[in-house]
């Protein structure tokens, strides 16, 4: 026994064949390979155009039709392709997985047209089962034209017959695929609805397609028409634009890269976009619509235009409705980039007035391409616009006036500075929107000897006039119960004189004071532990400062009170006051300091009004 047994469980054990459950495959691919039911078209005119390639390749003057006639809840689709013999319909289409571009008998000798089929995944009549409930395909070899022709009828259940009919059943080669409507699915097999889904798919297939007699295919495409004129051919793509997507572009841009076998155009949105916005292209695959959701094909920073073109080189997922991302789809991606690129350099070159009126509307998506590309922003310095104190300007423009650039890190830093520092003659950049702040530290590597420098409290406050030493001293009393006052909301208080004399003071702070501050407030608000750990990560940040201005009228008088509680409350107010004209967010203390003061001050009006 144990010598048997021995040899029982050293032989080899035997194969065996997965069985496939029909009806669940065909839910996977609806429900989880597919997008849509609609693919099922595309699936038909793939094979079929396939079918007239393989033909072609031995029998180049071979006719190369694909007619589609629906009625009924039913669908017939011929073709005058390479056709099957009854040994292809077992082997080809009753496998799971193989398709005609790799079987043996019909793959010899079509290596050389291998790149021309559309289908890479022999999913083939499987997806037609997604609105189908019964398949019938009638099919006559060309290969061998005394074979008789075949039919292949197949369920959704998974079962399927197959018998040879009579010469006069088919004539001529090729293959016709009936289908019948599942039940709720008839929709998809109307008239209309397949006339669109093939002009959709179809439209720039190479051979002759037609639905009820109806033209299917619109050859040559937009972008490879001849036009008399430039400006003829730019009114003919935004019109083709306004079918496609239905906005009218702001401009075109020819997408030609021989290399990668692709042809199409990219046309300019006419409104703003966020650059969060994943944009969404056309892809046709050999003449059929791939997707129209390609969201890879381009920059991140090309988000300003929407792509269609025709390609033979990328590769399909195995849904066949987006790209597989691989070395070709990056370096497809960089070229179409670089085209993109060497239209903006065009227009900075020969059409300033198409770039500003395009900068208008997309300067983010420049900005965002120059920040990483040093000659696209040496190239678009003189045309950007960015938010300065000497109002919209470019930077070639600001560098040229100014011999230090100033910039603020965020919005706020330079709402909070830049009335007073443009009346101190400091000039400033707002470089708190997206990408300003890195295209201005990158100023000096595209224009040689441009100081640039991150404007802080220090360097406004020196560029702010000092008070008379004798005129200070005769308010230290006033400067002292201010500072007593903003002493335990982290702020100190200095006096200068400075315009417009009008603002009675300034706030000013920056990160560090900004991050002290907030450290301060947590360490107020821990236990024990957390205060010590808090209080050892107290750094020598400078702290905020209001800065009075000693020339405006109402400081004043303010500083010639003698009550030293209604100095305090007036310093509060003005704090306040300074805190909502930088448009600072205001802390839960800010707030109570504000209505305190200005509860303060009524009561003061109030009693004087009474001992009045």
């Amino acid at each position: 026994m144990d010598s048997q047994t021995s040899q029982s469980s050293q032989a080899s054990p035997s194969p065996h064949t997965f069985q496939v459950d029909l009806r669940g495959l065909v839910d996977l691919l609806s429900h989880h390979l597919y997008s849509s039911p609609k693919v099922y078209l595309r699936e038909l005119l793939q094979n079929a155009v396939d079918a007239i390639t393989a033909r072609r390749a031995d029998q180049p003057d071979a006719p190369a039709k694909v007619r589609l006639f629906a009625q009924d809840g039913t669908l017939r689709v011929e073709d005058s392709g390479v056709g099957l013999t009854e040994a292809d319909v077992h082997t080809l289409l009753a496998t799971i997985g193989r398709s005609s571009k790799r079987a043996d008998g019909l793959q010899e000798g079509l290596q050389e047209v291998r790149s021309d089929f559309l289908g890479q995944f022999g999913i083939g009549l499987l997806a037609c089962f997604v609105v189908a409930e019964q398949i019938r395909v009638v099919s006559r070899s060309a290969r061998t034209p005394e074979a008789a022709p075949v039919e292949w009828t197949a369920s959704d259940d998974g079962s399927y017959t197959v018998r040879t009919l009579p010469h006069e059943a088919r004539p001529e080669p090729g293959t016709t695929v009936h289908l019948t409507a599942r039940a709720g699915a008839g929709e998809w097999l109307t008239p209309e609805r397949v006339l669109t889904l093939a002009r959709d798919f179809g439209a720039l297939l190479p051979y002759d397609v037609r639905v009820d007699d109806e033209a299917v295919t619109d050859l040559p495409a937009p972008w490879d028409r001849p036009y008399p004129s430039p400006a003829t051919r730019r009114v003919a793509l935004a019109r083709h634009c306004h079918d496609l997507f239905g906005f009218t572009p702001l401009d075109s841009i020819e997408l030609n890269v021989p290399v990668a076998g692709i042809r199409g155009v990219a046309y300019v949105l006419p409104s703003a976009v966020s650059p969060a916005t994943r944009a969404t292209h056309r892809v046709h695959l050999k003449g059929m619509l791939l997707t129209e959701r390609a969201e890879q094909l381009l920059p991140d920073w090309a988000f300003f235009v929407r792509c269609v073109l025709d390609t033979d080189s990328l590769r399909p997922t195995a849904s066949r409705e987006s790209l597989y991302e691989d070395e070709t789809l990056a370096a497809v991606r960089e070229a179409l980039g670089e085209k993109i690129r060497s239209w903006l350099t065009g227009l900075a070159a020969g059409d300033p007035e198409r770039l500003a009126a395009f900068l208008s509307v997309h300067h983010l998506g420049v900005k965002s391409l120059a920040r990483h590309d040093k000659d696209m922003l040496r190239t678009m310095l003189p045309w950007l616009p960015f938010e300065t104190t000497d109002g919209q300007l470019s930077l070639e423009e600001f560098a040229q006036r100014h011999p230090v650039v100033h910039f603020t890190r965020t919005v706020e830093e330079y709402r909070q500075v830049a009335p007073i520092a443009s009346a101190q003659g400091v000039g400033v950049v707002n470089g708190g929107y997206t990408y300003d702040g890195d295209l201005v530290e990158a100023l000096p590597s595209v224009r040689p000897g441009t100081v640039v420098a991150e404007l802080d409290t220090d360097t406004v406050t020196a560029h702010l006039d000092a008070v008379d030493p004798a005129d200070e001293l005769a308010l230290s009393g006033f400067l002292a119960a201010a500072r007593a006052t903003l002493d335990p909301l982290g702020c100190d208080v200095v006096l200068r004189a400075f315009r417009p004399l009008s603002v009675p003071a300034l706030h000013l702070d920056d990160r560090s004071a900004r991050h002290e501050q907030a450290r301060a407030e947590a360490e107020a608000r821990a236990d024990d532990l957390w205060a010590g750990i808090l209080g050892s990560l107290r750094g020598s940040a400078p702290r905020a400062r209001l800065v009075l201005n000693h020339l405006n009228p109402l400081i004043r008088r303010i500083s010639s009170l003698g009550d030293s509680e209604l100095i305090g409350t007036a310093t509060e107010s003005l704090y306040g006051q300074a805190l909502l004209m930088a448009q600072r967010p205001l802390r839960p203390a800010d707030s109570a300091l504000l209505n305190r003061s200005f509860m303060g001050l009524l009561e003061w009006a109030t009693n004087g009004e009474e001992d009045r």
